[in-house]
């Protein structure tokens, strides 16, 4: 593999690792590789044998396909910096009629951006909810309802809203259309 390869690799295993909330002391034992070489491999110091890969995928619940669908790697200097457009990472959510797209380069940032796309009807959920951290919003097109600390807001678009993830807060479609939101939380969720 190119350097850049290498690089693009590591970061797609490590952002994984993560979203699967794994230590990389639990991703060794569910893989059979040790601590230092899943550093390296993350790191894009070294690339990962095709044994090694298929280890990975199996603890990660993906195929070795996975790392491979991207076309070309980004060049160098866009890695952990640079989402070009189409190419926001989905992330895996129950279907609740909502659907999220992961904006920022990788999940090592002390903050995530995400595009949220909600379906008519779709929601976060019946019940409020609280995490820690902060997060804001800005609706893109579209309407939604957020509840923060069960407070109702009806936002459209243009509209932008800021809170303490601490907070209690849900939120739902108030549209017969799409509602796209650009959402942004600190520190990261997934």
């Amino acid at each position: 593999m190119t350097e850049a390869a290498d690089l693009w690799l590591g970061m797609q295993i490590r952002d994984l690792r993560k979203t699967n909330r794994f230590s990389l002391q639990h991703l060794a034992d569910k893989s059979g590789l040790s601590v230092g070489l899943l550093s390296q491999i993350e790191r894009g110091l070294t690339s990962p044998s095709i044994r090694s890969l298929r280890q990975l995928s199996e603890a990660l619940g993906v195929t070795p396909a996975r790392f491979f669908h991207q076309e070309t790697p980004p060049p160098p200097a866009e890695i952990g910096r640079i989402v070009r457009r189409g190419k926001g990472r989905q992330l895996r959510l129950s279907g609740n009629g909502v659907a999220k797209w992961l904006m920022t380069p990788d999940l090592s940032g002390e903050l995530e951006m995400l595009l949220v796309e909600i379906a008519p009807g779709g929601k976060s959920g019946n019940e409020l909810y609280t995490h820690k951290g902060e997060e804001c919003g800005y609706v893109i097109s579209g309407a939604m309802q957020i509840w923060i600390d069960e407070e109702s807001f009806l936002l459209r678009e243009g509209d932008s809203f800021r809170f303490k993830s601490t907070t209690p807060h849900r939120f739902e479609s108030a549209s017969d259309g799409m509602t796209l939101v650009l959402w942004v939380i600190t520190p990261p969720l997934y």
